[in-house]
């Protein structure tokens, strides 16, 4: 339930409804507007009484929820976020690329890989240093050593950083190198790594599983920020349908639904919903027009001889193409791309 309050309600009442609700041994969570301040409530909720929660001074309305997600609802935090990740932020008037290999498989490597994308407009350089890939024979990452790998690119182009974590040692690892961590489609709802991603202090972006519905996507990302943090982010990189043509099927809908469910930002991963290079031009641009907030996108040095994910990897000219060609729709949905 959330508790709107009447505009301009001064502190003094607001204060008088959060002592109530926190008294009955309920969570509050204050989201304040322009004109309006709104207070989501979570817990038992049978343990408030709500006529004499609706004539307090400066309250309006109460307002039910029945989404079974509730802090990243759009009813308890009606403003959009922002997520700042290291230099960068992710939200409402920017663009946000993330750029860079499947798989960081060295130093050298990876520098290049950086350094190009930065001068294409990224913003964040990825890289897997833990690769939970469909086969035990594939290529796992280089774990530790691949996060030094992009402390150092970081260090050497001022790009902020992010990688997947694939388990709690892993998270452990990360927050010593990198400037946020993802959730990969396969841990959607991996609940208990949520929650330690959740402690981890570090932003979190939360890829959608490969069958999960939005409303499973969401309440993953309620595990997150139920733990405190409440920089997440939401990728959308495809999912699976009968469609063989492509790896997976980008669900471009996602992207206004959710915008209209919650206030956390979506960035689209054309790269694996696609499978296939000369696909993530068009669907990068539809993601953007659609509404996205960032993208993330595989790039590679030479992607013919790439360890992971070679054949949906850019080429460095491939790329600064691409964010040339990304500006006039930037300019159309008022984002800001540098």
């Amino acid at each position: 339930m959330i508790i709107v309050m009447k505009p301009k309600a001064p502190q003094s009442n607001i204060d008088q409804v959060l002592h109530y609700v926190q008294s009955v041994g309920l969570e509050t969570h204050l989201s304040h507007g322009a004109e309006v301040t709104i207070i989501g409530i979570v817990g038992d909720k049978t343990k408030l009484n709500y006529d004499n929660l609706r004539i307090f001074d400066g309250v309006d309305k109460l307002v039910p929820v029945t989404e079974s997600y509730k802090l990243v609802n759009k009813k308890f935090h009606p403003e959009p976020t922002a997520v700042k990740v290291g230099n960068t932020t992710i939200g409402p008037g920017n663009l946000t690329i993330m750029a860079g290999p499947c798989a960081v498989e060295s130093e050298d490597q990876l520098m290049l890989i950086a350094a190009s994308v930065k001068k294409s407009g990224a913003t964040i350089v990825r890289g897997g240093a833990y690769k939970p890939r469909t086969s035990p024979y594939s290529f796992q990452g280089l774990e530790e050593e691949g996060l030094r790998y992009m402390q150092e690119a970081a260090r050497e182009t001022g790009l902020a950083t992010i990688c997947e974590v694939i388990s709690e040692e892993a998270i452990a690892a990360a927050v010593k190198y990198v400037d946020m961590i993802q959730i990969g489609a396969r841990n959607m709802q991996n609940f208990h790594l949520l929650r330690e991603a959740g402690k981890s202090g570090l932003p979190v972006l939360l890829k959608r599983g490969l069958a999960a519905t939005i409303d499973e996507w969401l309440n993953a990302a309620e595990y997150i920020i139920a733990e405190g943090n409440e920089n997440v982010v939401l990728c959308e990189r495809g999912i699976r349908t009968f469609e063989t043509a492509t790896r997976n099927t980008l669900d471009l809908s996602a992207i206004p639904v959710l915008k209209s469910k919650t206030h956390l930002p979506v960035i689209v991963d054309p790269s694996h919903a696609t499978g296939v290079r000369d696909y993530v031009s068009p669907l990068a641009k539809a993601g953007i027009a659609a509404g996205a907030d960032g993208l993330m996108i595989e790039v590679h040095n030479d992607p013919s001889k790439a360890l992971s994910d070679g054949p949906q990897s850019l080429t460095f000219s491939q790329f600064e193409t691409l964010c040339k060609e990304l500006k006039p729709f930037c300019d159309i949905m008022e984002r800001t791309f540098r």
